[in-house]
C-alpha cells in the first residue's frame, strides 16, 4: 500500500512537470519566450498583470511580432480574413489583465473548474498574505504551513498508521516467511487473512495512509500553477533567491548559492522518505521499497535543478513539516 501510494504521487508529479495546465508564451517562430535575466519561461495564461517593466516589454514585443507575422500571412494569401481575425484575437495582450492588487477569487468565471476551485482561491490567499508580509516568497512558506496545519489531523493519523505498521513489522515478517514460495490460492487466502488479523491487532487501516497523498496531489498542482502564473510571485526575491529562477540558471549566471536549493531538496525528500521507509513491508519487499525511494529521491533532486525557486521553497517547506511531524509521532510512541 505504501509503495503504491508513493508511486501514484510520483507519477502525478512527473505528469505535471511534463505537461500541467499552464501555457507557455510562444513567439512568431514557435519558440517559447524566455526572460533572459531569470531564465523563466513566460506563461501566456497569467492570472494578473506583471509589474516588472522588462517582463511587460517582453509581452508587448511578442504581441507586436505576432501581429506583424499574421499580417504578412494575410497579405500573402496564406490565410483568409476570418482566420486572420481569429489569430489576432488569440494574441495575449498584457494590458488586458488587471493588476494583482485587484485580483479576485472568481475572476470572469471562464477559467474552468480546476482554475476556479483550486488555482484562483490559492492565488488570492498567496497575494493577500504576501501583501501583508511584504514579501510574496515568504507567503509561499507561510501558506504552505497554514495548509499543513489545517490538514494536521489527517496527516497525524497517517503518521501514526506508519508507526503502527513498523510495530507490526515482526509479525508481518513471520507471515511472509511462513507463506514464502506458496502461491496456491488457498495459501494466498490464508496469508491475506492472517495479515488482516495483524492489522486489526495493531489498529491499522491500510486505506487511511493513502488519503493524504490523494489530497496532496491537487494541492501540489494548484501551487505549481499559482506560482507559475502569478507575476507578483515570480517577480519577487526571498533570501537573495529570485523566485522565477531555477538553480541551474542561477549557477549559470555565476550565483553558486543556488546549489543550496537542490541540496535542501535532497535532504528534505530523503528524510521524509526515510521516516516511512519499509512501513508495512518485510524482507525483500522492504529492500525493494528502499531502493525505489532512493531512485525517486535522486530523480526529484535532479529535477529540482530546473524547477523555479518558488516551487523549491514550497517543496522544502512541505517536506520539512512532514519530517518534524513524523519525528514528534515517533517520539510520542
Amino acid at each position: 500500500m505504501q509503495k503504491r501510494k508513493i508511486a501514484i504521487t510520483f507519477l502525478f508529479v512527473m505528469i505535471l512537470c511534463v505537461t500541467g495546465c499552464t501555457k507557455q508564451l510562444k513567439g512568431p517562430d514557435g519558440k517559447v519566450v524566455t526572460n533572459t535575466e531569470t531564465g523563466q519561461v513566460l506563461p501566456s495564461n497569467i492570472l494578473c498583470a506583471p509589474t516588472d517593466e522588462d517582463i511587460i516589454q517582453l509581452y508587448k514585443e511578442n504581441k507586436i511580432a505576432l501581429e506583424k507575422k499574421y499580417k504578412e500571412e494575410l497579405d500573402s494569401g496564406d490565410i483568409g480574413k476570418k482566420e486572420y481575425d481569429k489569430k489576432i484575437a488569440s494574441i495575449m495582450d498584457v494590458e488586458d489583465y488587471p493588476s494583482c492588487d485587484k485580483f479576485t477569487i472568481l475572476g470572469d468565471g471562464n477559467g474552468g473548474i480546476w482554475t476556479t476551485l483550486f488555482v484562483r482561491p490559492l492565488s488570492w490567499v498567496l497575494i493577500k498574505i504576501g501583501k501583508f508580509l511584504g514579501n510574496y516568497g515568504l507567503a509561499i512558506v507561510f501558506v504552505t504551513l497554514i495548509i499543513r496545519l489545517i490538514m494536521y489531523p489527517i496527516t497525524l493519523k497517517t503518521a501514526k498508521q506508519s508507526e503502527n505498521l513498523k510495530k507490526a513489522q515482526p509479525d508481518l515478517e513471520k507471515i511472509e516467511k511462513k507463506y514464502r514460495n506458496k502461491n496456491d490460492q488457498d495459501s494466498l487466502n490464508r496469508k491475506a487473512q492472517e495479515t488482516m488479523m495483524v492489522y486489526k491487532k495493531y489498529n491499522i487501516n491500510p486505506l487511511s495512509g493513502c488519503l493524504f497523498s490523494f489530497l496532496q496531489i491537487p494541492l501540489f498542482f494548484a501551487f505549481y500553477e499559482a506560482l507559475y502564473r502569478l507575476p507578483v510571485l515570480f517577480e519577487d526575491v526571498l533570501l537573495g533567491f529570485q523566485m522565477s529562477t531555477s538553480p541551474i540558471k542561477g549557477m549559470g549566471m555565476g550565483n553558486w548559492l543556488y546549489i543550496i536549493l537542490p541540496v535542501l531538496v535532497f535532504l528534505a525528500t530523503y528524510f521524509s522518505f526515510k521516516l516511512n521507509s519499509g512501513a508495512g513491508m518485510a524482507g525483500e519487499q522492504a529492500k525493494q521499497m528502499s531502493m525505489t525511494m532512493n531512485i525517486m529521491n535522486i530523480v526529484i533532486t535532479m529535477m529540482s535543478f530546473t524547477m523555479s525557486t518558488a516551487i523549491i521553497f514550497y517543496w522544502i517547506t512541505n517536506n520539512t513539516f512532514t519530517i518534524i511531524q513524523n519525528l514528534i509521532v515517533k517520539r510520542s510512541k
